[in-house]
Formats: structure tokens, C-alpha cells, sequence
């Protein structure tokens, strides 16, 4: 029995040492998941107060550009195709050539309508010239016409004098009647005169008049004008100008250094005034539009610093800018299919704004981007 009540004695013992020992590591390891919480506590405590307070980030953002599109001015036939996609441009580079022979054709015939004004030009000032002789004619004219007035008076009062005298002397019977007579007629024929006379002076008069009018009117067309300031031989060159255009606009150039997209033309094809024929992507130029919460923006402002990585080159290559601005409005405000559904309930969604980042152009040459490719932006809210 002795020997029994030892060994259960010894049992209790080390089942109580057991459960120490169990107990002891229980809480060692309490101790350690205890330390380690805190640890990442205070690095969770550490990097919201010195990073994730200061910074937002979405990876909601693409890569976007002020894309060109290029489109004819006139309306002609493709003679030339000068680039295809994909292919690198300068600006000014020739990329399609049209069909010059219309517009070659307008030139000449503006050509003729120039030389045909200037002439017109110099003959209204050689009518004016013409004119003024002509007044100067219709001076002498009257001048004329006034002496023979003068004439035909003198003749009348001289036959109505002698009328009178036969007149007198017809009651004595000193003159016969065939005297009276004549004299009678040679008194209506002075007076015929003399209203002929009359009216040669006051023709001569009104031909001046209308010769004096002639040269205003004529003045009028070239009054304070010279052969190049002339208002016909103005617009004659306007319309030279328009054509020498127009026939400039058959040899379409890049308007900015870029790659060319979304080609749409062939050889021998007619493009028409103002549809796109293909467009320039100024890869040297693009910015980022990053999408972001609206609860995000409370503290964003423009200029503030931020970093960007692409897909395309993975967390490798960060591209450093500024923010540009913040649009205007949300993308659910500008869709084409309304936030509220017919009966007019509005269902509230988070929104997103687009925010313009603006990267460093060296960065760019170095490492190119393409509209469209997604990345991932972060905007340090301490650096403005």
C-alpha cells in the first residue's frame, strides 16, 4: 500500500510540473504575440502618421493625350501617303499630298481677275482724265453758245425796231404792205433765233452739268485709292490668296511631333473637307488621369507632387509630376446614361473625379508611354 500512495504521489507531482511547464510556454508565447501586436501597431501607427495621412493613391488612372486630329481643308483626291501608323512624326513632316490641279486652275483664273482689276483701276482714272477735258469742252460750248445768244439778241431788237418804224409809218401809206410783211417775217425769224440761242446755251449748260456729274461719280471709284489700295483690285488679290491657299492645303503636314494613329486613308481615295483622316499621339506629351474618390480630394490642390508606375514597365519605373487640375466634373455626370433611373430615384454611389497629373518630360523620353496604358498614382498631400 506504501508503495501504491508513492507512486501516485509522484504521478501528481509531475502532472503539476506538466502543466507549469504547459502553462509557462502559454504565456511566454502570450508575451511574444503581445510584443509583435504592439511592433505592428506601432508600424501601422508609424506609416499612417508619416506616409498614408499624407498621401492617396488610386489605381484607377490611365494615360491620356491632347490628341491631333488631322483633317483635309479642301476636298480632293490622295496622290501621295507619306506615313503609316505606328510611324514617328515631326512636325511639319509632309503626310498626304491632294490632287493640286482644281486648285492650280483657281489661281490662274484669280491671277487673271487681279490684272483684270488693275486695269479697270487704271482705266476709271483715265476716264476721269477724260472727263475733266470733256468739262472743259463743255466750257467752250457754252462760251459759244452764249456769244451766238448774244448774236440772235442783237438781231431781234434790230428786226423789232424796224418792225416798229414800218409799223409806224404803214398808217401815212409811207411803206406798202409787202414791206410790213417782210419785215414782219424777219421780225419772227430773229425771235426764232434768238430762243434757238436760248436753248444752246442751256443745252451746254446741262452737257456740262452732266459731264461735272459723270467725272464725281468716276472720282467716287477711285477717290483716296491707289492701284493697290483699291477696293476691287483688294478683293481680286483676297481671292488670289484664297486659292494660292487652297492649293497649299494639297500637301497635308503634321502639326505636332508625334506618332501617327488611327490612319484612315488610302491612295487614290477622295477625302472630304473636315473628316479625319488619321491622328498624331504626342507621346512626348502625355499626362495621366487618375480617377480618384471623391472622400480623396478633400486635400488635394494643384501642385502638389506625385509619383506614377505603369503596367507596362511594372513598379521599376516610377514616373515623377504635379498634379495639373481637377476636373470640371465626374464621369458619372458626363455619361451618356443618367445616374437616376427613370422615376427619378437617386441612387447614391461613390463618385469619381478625374484629376490631371502632369510627368516630367525627360522621364517620358526615357521611358515612353502610350494613351490608354493603366498605372497606378500616388499624390503627396504635405508637398504643396
Amino acid at each position: 500500500m506504501a508503495d501504491i500512495s508513492v507512486d501516485t504521489a509522484g504521478q501528481d507531482i509531475e502532472a503539476e510540473q506538466a502543466k507549469a511547464a504547459r502553462l509557462a510556454t502559454r504565456w511566454k508565447w502570450l508575451r511574444r504575440f503581445a510584443i509583435l501586436l504592439a511592433v505592428v501597431l506601432v508600424v501601422v501607427l508609424l506609416w499612417y502618421f508619416l506616409f498614408a495621412r499624407n498621401h492617396v493613391s488610386t489605381d484607377n488612372a490611365y494615360v491620356n493625350a491632347e490628341l491631333a486630329q488631322v483633317t483635309p481643308l479642301i476636298s480632293a483626291q490622295v496622290v501621295e501617303v507619306n506615313v503609316k501608323d505606328t510611324q514617328a512624326v515631326r512636325k511639319g513632316d509632309v503626310l498626304l499630298r491632294l490632287d493640286p490641279t482644281n486648285p492650280r486652275i483657281a489661281v490662274a483664273q484669280a491671277e487673271a481677275d487681279l490684272a483684270a482689276a488693275r486695269r479697270r483701276f487704271r482705266q476709271t482714272v483715265a476716264t476721269s482724265a477724260a472727263l475733266t477735258a470733256q468739262i472743259t469742252a463743255r466750257g467752250a460750248d457754252i462760251t459759244q453758245a452764249q456769244a451766238q445768244l448774244a448774236t440772235a439778241q442783237a438781231e431781234f431788237e434790230k428786226a423789232q425796231i424796224d418792225l416798229k418804224r414800218r409799223e409806224a409809218l404803214a398808217a401815212s401809206g409811207a411803206v406798202s404792205g409787202d414791206e410790213l410783211t417782210v419785215a414782219r417775217r424777219a421780225w419772227a425769224a430773229a425771235n426764232a433765233a434768238l430762243a434757238s440761242a436760248r436753248g444752246a446755251v442751256a443745252q451746254a449748260e446741262a452737257g456740262r452739268t452732266v459731264a461735272k456729274g459723270e467725272l464725281a461719280a468716276n472720282d467716287a471709284l477711285v477717290a483716296r485709292s491707289t492701284e493697290d489700295t483699291d477696293p476691287g483690285v483688294l478683293a481680286a488679290k483676297a481671292r488670289l490668296e484664297a486659292a494660292r491657299l487652297d492649293l497649299e492645303r494639297t500637301v497635308i503636314r503634321a502639326p505636332i511631333d508625334g506618332v501617327v494613329a488611327k490612319r484612315q486613308v488610302q491612295l487614290g481615295q477622295r477625302v472630304t473637307q473636315g473628316n479625319p483622316v488619321m491622328a498624331i499621339v504626342p507621346v512626348g506629351q502625355v499626362f495621366v488621369d487618375a480617377n480618384f474618390k471623391e472622400r480623396q480630394l478633400r486635400r488635394v490642390r494643384a501642385g502638389m507632387p506625385a509619383t506614377v508606375t505603369a503596367d507596362i514597365y511594372g513598379g521599376g519605373v516610377v514616373y515623377h509630376g504635379r498634379v495639373a487640375g481637377l476636373s470640371g466634373a465626374t464621369g458619372a455626370s458626363m455619361a451618356l446614361i443618367p445616374a437616376q433611373n427613370a422615376t427619378g430615384n437617386w441612387i447614391k454611389v461613390v463618385q469619381r473625379l478625374p484629376v490631371r497629373i502632369e510627368l516630367d518630360p525627360k522621364e517620358l523620353a526615357k521611358n515612353p508611354l502610350r494613351v490608354g496604358l493603366s498605372t497606378e498614382v500616388t499624390i503627396d498631400l504635405s508637398g504643396a
